[in-house]
């Protein structure tokens, strides 16, 4: 599972950093700031998420 983990963090992290940051620019926030806080808050969403994914993928394997 943890290889299966770290294939899904490398795809999650970056999808969920790029989606926060399409939401800060649509909100009208341009500034440095606003896009490296909502860069890191989806990078930070993107890991739980990839272990949920994982785990469910796993759970099924048996």
């Amino acid at each position: 599972m943890q290889r299966l983990f770290l294939l899904l963090l490398s795809i999650s992290v970056g999808t969920m950093a790029g989606i926060g940051v399409i939401v800060v620019l649509v909100l009208g926030y341009v500034s440095l700031i606003p896009i490296l806080v909502a860069a890191g808050i989806g990078a930070a969403l993107g890991i739980p998420a990839a272990w949920v994914i994982a785990r469910r993928i796993t759970a099924h394997e048996d």
